[in-house]
């Protein structure tokens, strides 16, 4: 496509992708990324999205991050970053809208309640869930399973954070301190967990960060969990809201918080660019595949915003996410994916059709993914209304 004639040496092209698992004639309006972008948007996993929780469960307001709103915050930064970065924006959106559809109902207390009991069967892990989702569970097309993305967005999927090995691995025989979900990809297809994913990838990280520790800013306001005075003794926090201060004096506190919040991703982003682009500038890369072979992140914050940054999170962990009112919440979120996990691993006969196929009888190997697979793409309120549905006596069955 035109446009990627302007995109650095070291940027992901489309045209030099590495294709799909399975073959298909290539669009004429549409490079490969731009239709995974598409494919992954229209996926049924994806408007789930809309009824997961980041940190409230769906009930708790309207106004609150859900993680399809926190999907598409993400995609925003990221595709500034990479468009400032001369990388691929299509491949960059991609992994941002697709980088949470793993995530199973009550965020990380859900997560957490099914990795416990996975345990005997191989675990529970979002990043992997979000492989096995795209390449096997999500069945909208005739000719596969799957989205059939392409393996740059696969890539980019399974190790956007960094290597998950120090060296090659045996595709048929992988370690056991991956994943189930990616362990079970990698025998049908090598997606080189030894080396840094592309850039493009590394953006996409890096814009989740911005958006959840912004915005978790925002949602811990607006819920009274801290006070924008003790959010002020962050050093980052205060100079933001000094600058905000300064210019716009008597404005409502709204509109104060929106100013401080849009200001802090501001200053992170530039950070980003500034130090990227100095490390890129280090590396010297000539091609995408010398991103993969450095041996660091190339997009990144500054060690020194890193470490502002990280005394901003260890507020948000003691004021926002240790909360009473939010582990009260969560105990209760763990509870009810205990609950269903233990009846249906228990009863299978009671899962939907589809799942219940998969099971083959009581407390079997088989029968557990089949669970981990079902409660895993539950939205919240769906993971309520069924344990209600299954645990209260005056529920209809239905």
């Amino acid at each position: 496509m035109a446009m990627e004639t302007l995109l650095a040496p070291w940027a992901a092209k489309s045209n030099e992708s590495r294709g799909r698992l399975i073959f298909e004639p290539e669009s004429a309006t549409r490079t490969v990324f731009q239709r995974d972008r598409d494919r992954i948007i229209h996926s049924s996993t994806f408007r789930r999205l809309k009824h997961k929780t980041q940190v409230f469960v769906y009930h708790e307001g309207d106004h609150y991050r859900t993680r399809l709103t926190h999907s598409i915050e993400v995609s925003q930064i990221a595709r500034a970053l990479a468009r400032s970065l001369r990388l691929n924006e299509d491949l960059a959106e991609a992994l941002a809208l697709a980088h949470d559809l793993g995530h199973p109902p009550f965020g990380h207390a859900g997560e957490a309640a099914l990795d416990r009991a996975m345990q005997p069967y191989g675990g529970f892990d979002h990043n992997a869930q979000t492989i096995r989702l795209v390449t096997a569970l999500e069945h909208p097309y005739a000719g596969f399973s799957g989205l059939n993305l392409c393996w740059e967005t696969l890539e980019g999927l399974a190790k956007h954070n960094g290597p998950l090995v120090d060296a090659p691995i045996d595709s048929q025989n992988p370690p056991d301190s991956l994943p189930f979900g990616l362990k079970e990809y990698l025998r049908i297809d090598d997606l080189e967990l030894h080396t840094w994913p592309s850039a493009e990838a590394q953006v996409a990280a890096i814009a989740d960060d911005v958006a959840y520790n912004n915005h978790d800013i925002d949602d811990g306001l607006r819920a009274g969990l801290f006070s924008l005075e003790a959010l002020a003794e962050v050093p980052l926090v205060r100079a933001a809201l000094d600058a905000v201060d300064a210019k716009f004096p008597d404005i409502p506190q709204d509109v104060r918080i929106h100013e401080l919040v849009r200001r802090l991703i501001g200053r992170m982003t530039d950070d980003i660019l500034t130090h990227s682009r100095q490390l890129i500038a280090d590396l010297d890369p000539v091609s995408v595949d010398d991103i993969r072979g450095a041996d660091h992140a190339v997009v990144y914050f500054s060690p020194a915003m890193k470490a502002e940054v990280d005394v901003l999170r260890n507020f948000l962990f003691t004021n926002m996410y240790r909360h009473r009112f939010v582990r009260r919440m969560t105990g209760k979120a763990k509870r009810v994916v205990h609950d269903l996990f233990t009846l249906y691993m228990s009863e299978p006969e009671l899962l939907p059709p589809f799942w219940a196929k998969i099971a083959t009888g009581p407390e079997t190997t088989e029968t557990a993914r089949a669970v981990a697979d079902f409660i895993g793409g539950m939205t919240d309120r769906f993971a309520l209304r069924d344990h209600e549905k299954l645990f209260s006596i005056s529920a209809s069955p239905k």
